[in-house]
């Protein structure tokens, strides 16, 4: 059954799982703006529950943009939710303000909003977390059509105390040209206070962005899963398929290594996430990047299995999996 909704295009979306219900939190644009790229300025939050990850019930619109001078002047983006210690759920969500309505120049923050019950969402204004120039590519710098600082997913460090998050994010390194796609980080002892810090990973990975990263267990081991199409494939990568991408970490919080980084579903499936269900199985979810083979699909797929027998995880799916060698 996947997820849709009428009249609307559905795209990125993240998973909160209450011990109860599962909590789709998901992009969505009014189909009617006829151009699916215009979909990127006019993104809302909406909200759905599920039992089992297949049937979900909408719940409408959790979070929209701001005024004129906020950091989501234009439109909410992909985040992630986590529940603090304080037994508050926390949104971290990307805010996108767009400089003019004929261009896609746009400056990108990551912003926060909570809620008591996983329904009801505020913003906090408290929270306004940019992009680094020591280390990342900022508008200023003219060679990105956006100053890219979005898509974060937060977690607890397993290790010890505090946060961490990754953030798709680009390194102002010049040398490698359009090749400048990393994994950005920040910390957090308290998920109040943040500071930016060296990205976990080097430019010249054959990546433009990495989009939406999660690191995830899997067959015991840690894996950093991200997004990126054919169009921002970069160096030695140009020319192949994009889609979903998945890569050995020496541990969930660094040592991400992006040149064994291989696909896991070619772009037909974007911005996958692994979510656990109530059997304990991992399984993949992802939005339909195309319709009956043209067009932009705009909804989410019903989940997909993942083989953990092999060196690496890999789709269940045996045609899935031919299609995608």
């Amino acid at each position: 059954m996947g997820f849709s909704k009428d009249g609307h295009w559905v795209w990125d979306f993240w998973v909160a799982d209450d011990g109860e219900l599962f909590h789709l939190y998901y992009l969505h644009a009014p189909a009617s703006l006829g151009d699916p790229d215009l979909r990127h300025r006019n993104a809302r939050i909406g909200h759905a529950t599920s039992h089992d990850l297949t049937e979900w019930e909408d719940h409408g619109v959790v979070l929209g943009p701001g005024g004129p001078a906020d950091l989501d002047a234009s439109a909410t983006w992909t985040g992630s939710v986590v529940r603090g210690d304080d037994g508050v759920w926390r949104m971290f969500y990307t805010g996108s303000a767009f400089l003019s309505p004929a261009e896609i120049t746009n400056i990108e923050t990551i912003g926060l909003a909570r809620s008591d019950d996983l329904s009801a969402w505020t913003k906090d204004p408290a929270l306004r977390l940019q992009a680094d120039p020591r280390w990342y590519e900022v508008l200023p710098d003219r060679t990105w059509h956006e100053e890219a600082w979005r898509d974060p997913w937060v977690f607890r460090d397993p290790d010890g105390d505090g946060w961490h998050m990754l953030i798709t994010a680009r390194s102002r390194d010049g040398r490698w040209g359009r090749d400048r796609g990393v994994v950005g980080h920040a910390t957090s002892a308290d998920l109040a206070e943040w500071t930016v810090q060296p990205p976990l990973t080097a430019p010249g990975a054959g990546f433009a962005h990495l989009e939406v990263p999660q690191t995830v267990v899997l067959g015991g081991r840690p894996w950093l899963l991200f997004s990126c199409d054919a169009a921002h494939l970069a160096g030695d990568r140009e020319g192949a398929t994009g889609g979903v991408w998945i890569a050995p970490p020496a541990s969930t919080t660094g040592g991400y290594d992006l040149e064994a980084a291989e696909l896991l579903v070619d772009e037909r499936f974007y911005a996958g996430r692994v979510v656990h269900g109530r059997d304990g199985l991992p399984r993949l979810l992802a939005f339909e990047n195309t319709g009956g083979g043209s067009g932009f699909g705009g909804r989410l797929a019903d989940p997909l299995d993942l083989d953990l027998e092999g060196a690496r995880p890999r789709l269940a799916d045996a045609e899935l999996q031919k299609e995608n060698s």
